[in-house]
C-alpha cells in the first residue's frame, strides 16, 4: 500500500512538473510557431506579399564575424522590398552577429543548422520572419567553371556566400560589391516571394525552361544568371541593379503584392 501511494505520488510530481514547463514556454512565447518558416520555399509568397495574414516583416540579418552586408547593400533591400509588400506597420531590420564557425565551405545540411542554432525572429500572430545569412564561405555546390551566390531554401530564409562576393569584387575590374551584393540579395529574396512560378503563379509565360523557377528575360532579376559567377559580371556591366521586369511585377501584383 504504502509503495502504491509513493508511485501515484511521484507520478503526480513529474506530471506536474511536465506541465508547469509547457505552460511556462507558452506564456513566453504564446503564438511562435518555429515550423511555420521551416516550409518549402516560395510556400508563403503570399503572406510576404499581402496584407491579410501578416501587416508587419521582420527581416534577421544574421552574419559571421567579418562578413556583414555594407550598409548600402542593405538598404537597397529594405528599399526593394518597401516597393514591393504591403506591410502596413512596417518593416524591421534586426542584426544577428555569429562567432566564426572556422568552416571555408559549406554544404546546404551546415547552412540550416547554422540557422536553427541561431536564429531569433519567428512569424508571431502579426508579423512574418525573414532570416538571411552571410557567410563566411563557399558553397559546396561550386565548381571549377562557377560560383553559388545564394541559395533561397526554406520559405522565408536563405543564405548569401559573402566569402565569394567578396573575392568577386575585390579589384577595379570587378563589379562594386555594393551592387553585386544587392543584386544577389533581392535575386534571393525574389524566389522566397514565390518568383519565377516558386509559389506565385505566372501571369504570362515566362518561366526559363533550361532554368526552371527563373525568368527568362535576360535583363531581370530574376534571370538565372543573378545567382552565379558564370554570368553576374554580364548582368552588372551596365553599371546598375538589375530589376524586375514587367512580368515578374504582374505575378507578384495578382499574388497581393505592389
Amino acid at each position: 500500500m504504502k509503495s502504491s501511494l509513493i508511485k501515484t505520488f511521484l507520478f503526480f510530481l513529474v506530471f506536474y512538473s511536465c506541465s508547469s514547463s509547457m505552460s511556462e514556454e507558452n506564456i513566453e512565447n504564446p503564438t511562435v510557431t518555429v515550423n511555420e518558416n521551416r516550409q518549402a520555399t516560395g510556400s508563403s509568397a503570399n503572406d510576404l506579399l499581402s496584407d491579410i495574414n501578416f501587416k508587419k516583416i521582420t527581416v534577421e540579418i544574421a552574419f559571421i564575424e567579418g562578413f556583414e552586408p555594407i550598409e548600402t547593400a542593405k538598404n537597397n533591400f529594405k528599399t526593394f522590398i518597401e516597393n514591393r509588400i504591403n506591410k502596413p506597420e512596417g518593416i524591421e531590420f534586426i542584426t544577428n552577429e555569429i562567432p566564426n564557425t572556422g568552416k571555408t565551405v559549406y554544404t546546404l545540411e551546415e547552412v540550416v543548422a547554422i540557422e536553427k542554432e541561431n536564429r531569433t525572429a519567428y512569424n508571431t500572430d502579426t508579423t512574418i520572419a525573414v532570416w538571411v545569412l552571410f557567410i563566411n564561405g563557399k558553397s559546396s555546390n561550386d565548381t571549377n567553371s562557377s560560383s553559388v551566390l545564394g541559395t533561397a531554401y526554406w520559405n522565408t530564409s536563405f543564405v548569401i556566400y559573402e566569402e565569394t562576393i567578396h573575392n568577386l569584387s575585390n579589384s577595379s575590374f570587378d563589379p562594386e560589391r555594393s551592387m553585386l551584393e544587392t543584386s544577389v540579395i533581392n535575386h534571393e529574396f525574389g524566389h522566397i516571394l514565390g518568383l519565377t512560378n516558386l509559389g506565385t503563379d505566372l501571369q504570362s509565360d515566362h518561366e526559363d525552361e533550361e532554368h526552371p523557377k527563373h525568368c527568362d528575360e535576360e535583363d531581370c532579376l530574376m534571370y538565372w544568371a543573378a545567382e552565379t559567377s558564370q554570368g553576374i559580371g554580364n548582368m552588372l556591366s551596365a553599371g546598375s541593379v538589375p530589376t524586375l521586369d514587367a512580368q515578374c511585377l504582374a505575378d507578384l501584383k495578382a499574388n497581393g503584392g505592389k
